[in-house]
């Protein structure tokens, strides 16, 4: 007996193997865009955990991706943001209820515990939580369950995993703040070239992303895909003059074209407009971020139910997608995307 989409989508929020697990993802060969577990699959775990990129690999994603941040100590650490009050247990350690502290990022104000301030030792002393409890409160059953990670240990997972399952499975690191964390001495490109070159890593097994382009052409010549992401409003910290629409304008994307391989839109810039098409025309990939399933975060059209919180028709958005002809989606649940490109 075969499922329906909707069907499917309810059998793997109830974390059954009919959803994701029935065929192995290894056993399949991939057809149709590429499918990047967001900080794993953060819809079925807290983010950038062990647990969160084994579940987004077991699944069927074809890369992962870990946010670069670093400790006071300069090692490459994987969070969501510096400040960790909301991805760790943190707060809950008064040994370090000192380091709380109030900091101006990006031309933002906020206050918190910053990985910065702690060396790699004290962070391996916290535990994750998950970051969007009153969306995700499935995901609460595993606070405390996993340590912060660095950087390289996500790089010997993914590489134990593609020998795992037999295909290979690509980090996607994001710098975080790169101006910033330049600002205060501890800037991120040098450590991510040390371990892309330490790693030798090639073409399909690693692509760095940034919203930041000057710190992307920092990390030119290292023999790896470059990533232009692109918000939906102001622009990159580093270029104050430039706004993102100009770099989605077929001028701004050919100047992007001089530097990255790829860039990874809103997917509401993606929807009705002509950025694929202009893309492609100036031979660029495009992935477009972050596709969930809750209502929420979902188009009106898409939405099931009445609560913000519930499962929508996140196939139905995938295949909109793939029909359009992106080249990969970047999601929080890459089981799902996996399911939508079987069709």
């Amino acid at each position: 007996m075969q499922l329906g989409r909707r069907s499917l989508l309810l059998a793997a929020a109830a974390g059954t193997a009919t959803a994701a697990t029935a065929v192995p993802a290894a056993a399949e060969p991939r057809t149709g865009p590429l499918v990047i577990g967001h900080r794993g699959a953060a819809g079925w775990r807290p983010e950038h955990t062990a647990a969160s990129y084994t579940y987004a690999v077991q699944t069927g994603a074809d890369w992962i991706e870990p946010d670069l941040v670093p400790t006071k100590d300069h090692v490459l650490v994987v969070r969501h943001e510096n400040e960790i009050s909301q991805t760790t247990d943190v707060a809950r350690h008064p040994e370090f209820a000192g380091r709380r502290t109030t900091k101006t990022v990006d031309g933002r104000s906020v206050t918190g515990w910053f990985t910065e301030d702690f060396t790699l030792a004290e962070l391996k002393t916290l535990r994750a939580v998950e970051r969007l409890p009153q969306v995700r409160d499935r995901n609460t059953v595993f606070d405390g369950r996993e340590e912060v990670m660095t950087f390289q240990e996500v790089v010997d997972l993914a590489r134990r995993l593609s020998k795992q399952h037999g295909r290979t499975i690509a980090v996607f690191p994001e710098t975080k703040h790169p101006t910033y964390f330049r600002s205060i001495g501890l800037p991120l490109e040098p450590k991510l070239a040390a371990a892309i070159r330490r790693g030798r890593f090639g073409p399909r097994e690693c692509v760095v992303q940034s919203f930041e382009p000057t710190s992307l052409r920092r990390m030119t010549g290292l023999g790896v895909p470059l990533w232009q992401a692109l918000g939906t409003t102001g622009g990159p910290y580093d270029l104050p003059t430039t706004t993102y629409r100009d770099m989605m304008t077929p001028a701004g994307l050919a100047r992007i074209a001089q530097y990255a391989d790829w860039i990874g839109p809103d997917k509401s810039s993606v929807a009705g407009t002509s950025l694929l098409a202009d893309a492609h025309a100036a031979g660029l990939r495009v992935g477009p971020y972050t596709f969930r399933a809750e209502n929420q975060f979902l188009p009106a059209e898409f939405r099931r139910g009445t609560g913000n919180n519930d499962f929508g028709d996140a196939f139905a958005e995938y295949a909109l997608y793939y029909r359009m002809g992106v080249d990969a989606v970047v999601t929080d649940f890459p089981d799902l995307a996996v399911i939508a490109r079987r069709g």
